[in-house]
Parts: structure tokens; C-alpha cells; sequence
């Protein structure tokens, strides 16, 4: 899926200076010889080999091969989210407790899933997971959509019994309308002015959402969704996880649902409809949200530059 040693996940910078700059590591060796040290001190880890590392943004991951198997190692220097990723490292072992299919954060030494460790002076939150084998979703295979639809449902239904202060975040507005009519009245919707005129002209027609709003994994794509086949075996990357509508998270799978890293598609039309036939064979969707969620589709369109 990634180069062997050293690498970016989607920007163009030299993978070398990226590490030196971000994470104050001279190279692939020495950022091993770190990781070694680290991973022996905070988890009782002895590692074997080291395949990869991958930058992205402020944040990178490591493939390890370990005393105790084979595992994936992230860490981030982006101290503002800290607390939030502490709370998402004590979130996934609930999920994977109710049957969701995700990799829970291995504990350290101390009893942490995420720990604060440094790089010189840099801190940085590190967490160890197992390494999940698995094919990114790929749109094209029917039954894996529709499973991948399933999954999400109850990956929701398993969230909407969770509530954490953190992972809720800032407050928003929760009303939909406003939230559609202030995008349109500050934002650059004017570059797609047919489908803007659409949103606004549709989201005035709905009353106020027949739901909750709850945690969501504000995320779910292909490049997050691990198959074997037509079976979903490990939903990742749980970074983007906050408080919202589930129809929300269905728009936002509906319009990026095949997307792989760099590569950025527009999902079909029957592929939207497959992917939501899987998810209402676990939850059906009131009228309402139907609705709803054909308005923060095309909204979504339009943010993801795909809507005229």
C-alpha cells in the first residue's frame, strides 16, 4: 500500500527534511533507533524490523514487527489536539468492546493508550495499535459497499451511546438551515452559483431534523475502511470523530466514499444508493432524514468542488 523505508502520505515536500523539521529525526534509521528506545521504555516493546514510516501533516506512522507481533505506531506533534486524542485512545477499546470492528490502542506500561513522549524537547502523543490486514473498500464490489453501509450504521449505533466533553469539541450550531445559510452567506459559494441557489432554495423547504445529534466518525471513506473480501474488518482513523448529525456523516461518505488518499473521485450514483441500502438494513432512515440528507449531499458537493 506504501513504499518501503521513508515517505509522504499526499504532499509533495522531501520525506527527510519533512521528519527533520517536524519530528527532529535526522533520518529513517534514526528515527527507528527512537522508536526502539521509546516503545522498550513505555511499552515493553522489542522491536524486530521497522517496514515504513509515513508523514502526513503534523503526523506520521510507523509499521513495526515486535516481540509481541505486528504493530502500527502513530504519533503527533499537534499539542492543540492532544486532549482530544487521549479521549479517542479511550474511546476505541468501548467500541471494540460493543463488536465494532476497530484496532484498540495496546496499553503502555503505565496503563495509557496514548502517552506523551519526546523527540529532544518536541513532545509528541503516541499510541500502539495492532496492525490489521486488510484492502481498502473498493467501490466497484457491490457487496463490499453494502457491507461497508452496514458497518457505519452500527458504528453509529455504538457511538450514539458514547458522550465525552472532548470529543464534542467547540459548540456549534446544531440547526442545520443556519449552519447552510451562514456558509452561503460568508463562504465562496458563489464559484457554483446554480448549485448554491439549489442548497439554499432546498434547505428552506425542511422543517428542523427528526434526530439527535451525537458522535459521529466525521471520516468514513475507503482509505478508512480495511475489507477481507466483502467483510469490513477494521474501521481507522478516528482523528476527525465529533458531535453532529448521522445523516451528516452519511452525506459526507456519500460524496468521498471512494476516495484513497490522493486520489479524489466523485462517488456514483449507484453506489450511493447501494451504500445507503446496507446502512438502513441495520438503521432506516425517518422521511425527514432522507431529506436532509439529500441537502447535505449536494452541500458537501459543492464544498468537495464537485457540484454544478
Amino acid at each position: 500500500m506504501f513504499p518501503m523505508g521513508l515517505s509522504m502520505l499526499w504532499e509533495s515536500a522531501e520525506p527527510r527534511e519533512a521528519l527533520r523539521e517536524r519530528f527532529g529525526l535526522e533520518s529513517f534509521g534514526d528515527a527507528v533507533t527512537w522508536l526502539t528506545k521509546v516503545l522498550a521504555e513505555r511499552w515493553a516493546l522489542e522491536v524486530e524490523a521497522c517496514e515504513r514510516i509515513l508523514i502526513s501533516d503534523q503526523n506520521a506512522i510507523a509499521w513495526v514487527g515486535t516481540d509481541q507481533g505486528a504493530l502500527v505506531i502513530k504519533w503527533s506533534r499537534a499539542q492543540e489536539r492532544f486532549a482530544k486524542f487521549t479521549a479517542i485512545a479511550e474511546l476505541l477499546p468501548a467500541l471494540h468492546e460493543q463488536g465494532v470492528p476497530v484496532a484498540a490502542p495496546i496499553p503502555a506500561v503505565d496503563g495509557q493508550r496514548r502517552v506523551i513522549v519526546h523527540s529532544g524537547a518536541l513532545p509528541l502523543s503516541m499510541t500502539v495499535q495492532p496492525q490489521v490486514i486488510g484492502e481498502l473498500l473498493d467501490i466497484a464490489g457491490p457487496s463490499a459497499v453494502r457491507e461497508a453501509g452496514s458497518c457505519l450504521a452500527r458504528l453509529h449505533d455504538a457511538l450514539a451511546e458514547r458522550d465525552d466533553s472532548v470529543l464534542r469539541g467547540a459548540s456549534q450550531a446544531l440547526d442545520l438551515r443556519e449552519r447552510i445559510e451562514s456558509w452561503l452567506a460568508h463562504e465562496d459559494s458563489g464559484t457554483v452559483p446554480a448549485a448554491s441557489a439549489r442548497l439554499r432554495e432546498q434547505s428552506a423547504l425542511l422543517p428542523p431534523i427528526d434526530a439527535e445529534p451525537q458522535l459521529i466518525h466525521n471520516d468514513y471513506r475507503a482509505s478508512n475502511i480495511l475489507m477481507d473480501g466483502s467483510e469490513v474488518v477494521a474501521v481507522i482513523d478516528f482523528d476527525e470523530v465529533g458531535w453532529d448529525y448521522r445523516v451528516r456523516d452519511l452525506a459526507n461518505s456519500f460524496v468521498v466514499l471512494g476516495t484513497h488518499f490522493t486520489n479524489w473521485q466523485p462517488t456514483p450514483v449507484s453506489v450511493r444508493e447501494t451504500f445507503l441500502g446496507g446502512y438502513e438494513s441495520v438503521r432506516p432512515l425517518s422521511e425527514l432524514e432522507g431529506r436532509w440528507l439529500e441537502v447535505l449531499t449536494l452541500w458537501r458537493s459543492i464544498t468537495a468542488g464537485w457540484a454544478r
